[in-house]
């Protein structure tokens, strides 16, 4: 059986909507069972890219390969190998967490009792067995994104993507998701991660891309990028590359639709 060292390569890549460049020869490789975080103020192409990578659009020109497969030749492949959670909640409020995860273990095709049994780990695992019961619409914002991630990783895929995952959530809330990144990551997943918040990449990734105007300005582990850069947060590397601040999250690319789920 052959190893995938690399879990996610991109050469080249390019997409355009009309006249409005998004991402403009963009190169990155993500080892497999690392942490990579794709850093970038509004419209910088971040959500473009993640698109990209999970097949629901095509890229202009590049080659881009994702667990192994070519994304234009082989996207079933893809899609069997990825989880997507994207800034829109995917969760359906009128079930149940139960039911939620109980309706992607149907889509997955998993047998009855290995299902149930995914379902009560996962319930466990993050926190929500209390609450499994009660529809998703009664669930606070912090537990709906628990519950989305759950569900993500339902058919337990080696690499996910997580695309502004806490966006809009409270400090505690988006401390509990970075330690669920964290053990994913001992549990061998690969975890790419598109944020704004300077200090999740610096808490959470391997390396770091600064994506700013469709272009990878910089690469590197969160250390390297402060040495070259003479700063001693992600912010003055962003500001001194590039010349202005990566700011907080609202949303991101602004060219960009809603995600679509890939589960």
């Amino acid at each position: 059986m052959t190893t995938i060292t690399a879990a996610i390569e991109v050469a080249g890549v390019t997409k355009s909507y009309g006249e409005n460049a998004v991402l403009r020869g963009v190169d990155l490789t993500v080892p497999a069972g690392t942490v990579y975080a794709l850093l970038g103020p509004n419209g910088a192409g971040k959500t473009t890219m993640v698109r990209i990578l999970s097949t629901l659009i095509s890229a202009d020109a590049g080659e881009v390969r994702v667990a192994g497969f070519d994304v234009r030749r082989e996207p079933d492949g893809v899609r069997r190998s990825i989880g997507v959670t994207g800034q829109f909640s995917a969760i359906d409020e009128l079930l149940t967490g139960r039911e939620n995860l109980r309706l992607m273990a149907d889509l997955a095709h998993l047998p009855r009792v290995r299902a149930a049994g995914r379902v009560i780990e996962l319930l466990d695992q993050f926190g929500l067995t209390d609450a499994a019961d009660r529809q998703a619409a009664t669930y606070s914002g912090g537990m709906k994104r628990r519950l989305d991630l759950a569900m993500t990783l339902v058919s337990r895929p080696r690499l996910i993507f997580l695309d502004e995952p806490t966006a809009g959530l409270d400090p505690r809330s988006r401390r509990d998701l970075w330690q669920i990144v964290r053990d994913l990551l001992a549990d061998g997943v690969t975890v790419f991660l598109t944020t704004q918040y300077l200090e999740e990449a610096d808490q959470l990734a391997h390396t770091v891309g600064l994506l700013d105007d469709g272009r990878l300005v910089a690469e590197g582990t969160p250390a390297e990028l402060k040495a070259q850069a003479g700063g001693e947060t992600l912010d003055d590397v962003f500001l001194a590359l590039t010349g202005h601040a990566a700011t907080p999250p609202a949303q991101d690319d602004s060219s960009d639709d809603q995600l679509e789920e890939i589960r």
